[in-house]
């Protein structure tokens, strides 16, 4: 058992520090079907997992810079307080309307992955010269300007209801599913706010950690976890991630998106078959 614990935890660790997430979505089912716990003690168990390994991959990136700190701590955030009220909420849900939430969650979330990576290249950044780089005429920037500035603020209004939808989202999911999150917020940081693959990867472990924290500490008064399946996944979770950078590192990050994708789309359907078929 230990040596399936250890591997399991090595593999997880690997999803998180190569992918910025998924770490909670792969933890989960091996923690039931593997190894089997309970969905809410699952669900604890790996919060504290993923939080923890989360914090070892956050804590190397930033050393690198390869984190936003200003989006990363906007999302999380709003997600604190809905992390703590899914918390509450996983004690009062029976395993199989956890599980199959968790199962369509990451369904579709696969699938915005896979259409979105078929998209090509994320658009330029906001404040690039236009294509051609001839400025305008100087009598003209006024009211090029005038005419510009609703656009931008609409575009702010969009980047900040989406930081907000998103936080409240992930945060939620975190307590109710026992996931970092980072399956969610990495594709809402790839494809609506258009950040690269891998500053996003380290702004989602950012996120996942903070999270992991505020789902915890809903669950704090019963802390239901088996210690002796947690402590040697969460040491080899740590490692893996560790190394999970060094696999990142060596891909585009069109082949990341399509990899967590598949990932995703392969657990959720395994997840929520075995949970139908089990009711």
């Amino acid at each position: 058992m230990l040596v399936v614990t250890v591997a399991l935890g090595l593999v997880i660790g690997l999803v998180i520090g190569g992918l910025g997430g998924g770490g909670g979505a792969l933890t989960i089912p091996a923690l039931v079907y593997l190894l089997g716990l309970t969905a809410q003690d699952a669900t604890t168990s790996s919060v504290l997992i993923v939080g923890i390994s989360s914090l070892a991959g956050a804590a190397v990136r930033l050393r690198d810079g390869g984190l936003r700190w200003r989006t990363g701590l906007a999302v999380a955030a709003v997600g604190v307080p809905t992390a703590y009220l899914g918390g509450v909420l996983n004690h009062r849900a029976g395993q199989a309307v956890v599980l199959v939430t968790f199962s369509a969650v990451t369904v579709l979330a696969a699938v915005a992955m896979l259409l979105e990576s078929r998209g090509g290249e994320c658009d330029d950044p906001p404040g690039d010269d236009p294509p051609g780089g001839d400025p305008a005429p100087a009598s003209g920037r006024v009211a090029v300007a005038v005419a510009a500035r609703p656009v931008v603020d609409r575009q702010a209004l969009v980047r900040i209801a989406t930081v907000v939808g998103c936080g409240a989202a992930v945060g939620f999911l975190t307590g109710f599913l026992g996931v970092g999150g980072g399956f969610l917020v990495l594709p809402v940081l790839v494809i609506a706010l258009r950040m690269p693959v891998p500053a996003a990867i380290g702004t989602s472990l950012l996120i996942m950690v903070l999270n992991s924290a505020a789902a915890l500490a809903s669950r704090f008064g019963d802390l239901a976890v088996d210690w002796t399946v947690v402590v040697p996944f969460t040491v080899a979770s740590v490692v893996g991630t560790l190394l999970g950078r060094r696999v990142a590192d060596r891909l585009s990050g069109s082949a990341l998106t399509r990899t967590f994708a598949v990932l995703l789309l392969i657990i959720g359907i395994f997840v929520g078959a075995e949970s139908l078929i089990g009711a």
